[in-house]
């Protein structure tokens, strides 16, 4: 099951992937990760869908990573008397503590915390920004505000605050109990939905304690502003196109876009680009030249993966959506433009051991044209300084926990071998030689340079490059 991309594909389970052959077929596609979206999944369903991914996984002898997202808080208006009402343009319409039927004029809004941090002047987008609405008068239960763009409003439609940073959790009580029952059912990733600030992280790390990576889905404009000590905090960064773009003006999305997936180079943390990639699949066999132009802007940047939602999870054809991603993925990565591109891209090792070893083994593998780099890592750190590197030769990441080659199985171009950790040195270079060979990374004849921590299985501590020639005996037992 080797790729033949470095680029990973993240692909979302739902109603139209949820038999256990259909979630067979996708990874068979093409998909590295599955992710669980919290928002339309219960807690019984998704220990169902971990339960079949790792059958595949067992049954394909390669990490799969499973990626809970969190729905996050949900903030909603009340009713209407009549179950909807029309604004029109420059009307005054309130929303206030009242929990009586709205009207024309006015409609609860059930959540106190929000009078305090609205000031006039303020934006309110109801609706996913087809209601927008500024406010002219605030007051400790009610917000005052003037029409600007009109439409038709029902019962509970979703409002957000685009210039406005509301105190409450980025865990609301249902994602605290998902969490721990995602936790306990052993899944890989989490992604944090609706955060605003760098606490947001420490909040949820405090709960995962390292038994899943952290993911900050980077949706709201307090984000952005504060996106480097997000950076600093967590362990990976989705790019969520959909409620940025319905947040901020739709023509920063793609700068903003590029932006995020530099950080997360510089930083070495994994960075998903998700949303409408390939949207027009959800009801045709095939996209649009603009969306596949769309996916390859994504690979030519330099992302560790790229997303599909309801292509995958709700669409007509979902194991075609996967293969276009890759055969997209495939082409992009083959083009000259590709590594021109991420070498121009490429910044300076941090002052560490551990970077400038991964540094140097990618300056060294290019140089002497060797077949793979060998990466022997317990938590994974080794294989993901190296990635950040973007060799031309394949990454194989060689760990003793299954965890961490699930975890690294979002990393750009790292293919993850879970073996039993090398005895001494020359067990390490031996089983690596023999783990590229069987993989098809190298042949007898060629050279692997090997990137390791002495003592072996200190995790972080990468302090050690070793050339090895792939002899002619690599045909025996791993």
């Amino acid at each position: 099951m080797r790729r033949l991309r470095r680029t990973k594909i993240v692909a979302t389970l739902g109603p139209a992937s949820s038999a256990v052959t259909t979630i067979a077929h996708l990874f068979e596609a093409g998909a590295d990760v599955f992710r669980i979206n919290m928002s339309h999944t219960s807690q019984a369903r998704m220990r169902e869908l971990v339960e079949m991914i790792r059958a595949i996984e067992t049954k394909h002898a390669r990490p799969i990573g499973i990626l809970v997202d969190l729905q996050g808080p949900k903030l909603r208006l009340g009713t209407f008397a009549g179950g909807a009402v029309t604004l029109s343009p420059a009307e005054t319409f309130t929303l206030d503590a009242d929990p009586a039927p709205g009207d024309a004029t006015r409609v609860h809004l059930p959540h106190p915390e929000i009078f305090a941090a609205v000031k006039p002047g303020d934006t309110l987008l109801l609706d996913d920004g087809k209601v927008r609405l500024t406010a002219v008068e605030t007051a400790p239960a009610r917000i005052v505000t003037r029409v600007e763009v009109n439409g038709k409003l029902s019962d509970r439609k979703g409002v957000s605050f685009p210039d406005s940073t509301i105190p409450f959790s980025a865990l609301a009580e249902k994602d605290r109990s998902d969490l721990d029952a995602a936790l306990q059912a052993g899944i890989d990733w989490v992604a944090l939905s609706f955060i605003q600030r760098p606490e947001d992280i420490a909040e949820a790390k405090k709960i995962t304690r390292g038994r899943a990576g952290v993911m900050a889905k980077i949706e709201k404009p307090q984000a952005i502003a504060r996106l480097d000590e997000i950076m600093d905090l967590t362990d990976a960064l989705m790019v969520a196109r959909g409620d940025l773009g319905v947040e901020m003006p739709l023509e920063k999305v793609p700068g903003l876009q590029k932006q995020m997936t530099r950080a997360g180079r510089y930083t070495g943390k994994p960075v998903v680009v998700a949303t409408q990639m390939l949207e027009s699949m959800i009801s045709s066999p095939v996209p649009t030249r603009a969306e596949v132009s769309d996916v390859a802007t994504a690979i030519f940047d330099g992302a560790d993966a790229v997303m599909l939602s309801a292509e995958s999870a709700a669409g007509q054809y979902p194991i075609e959506a996967v293969a276009t991603m890759n055969r997209i993925a495939e082409e992009v990565e083959s083009d000259p433009n590709y590594r021109t591109i991420l070498q121009a891209q490429r910044g300076e090792p941090e002052a560490t051991g551990a970077d400038a070893i991964a540094a140097a083994s990618r300056q060294i593998a290019e140089t002497l044209d060797l077949s793979a780099i060998v990466c022997w890592t317990s938590s994974g750190s080794t294989a993901t300084r190296v990635a950040r590197e973007r060799p031309q030769p394949p990454i194989v990441a060689i760990s003793p926990k299954l965890s961490t080659g699930r975890r690294l199985s979002l990393v750009w171009g790292v293919h993850c071998v879970v073996a039993e950790d090398a005895h001494d040195q020359d067990d390490m270079v031996d089983r690596a030689c023999r783990i590229a060979f069987r993989d098809g990374f190298s042949n007898p004849g060629q050279r692997v340079i090997i990137v390791a921590g002495v003592p072996l299985g200190t995790p972080g501590a990468t302090n050690m490059v070793r050339i090895a020639f792939v002899g002619s005996d690599v045909m025996g037992d791993v």
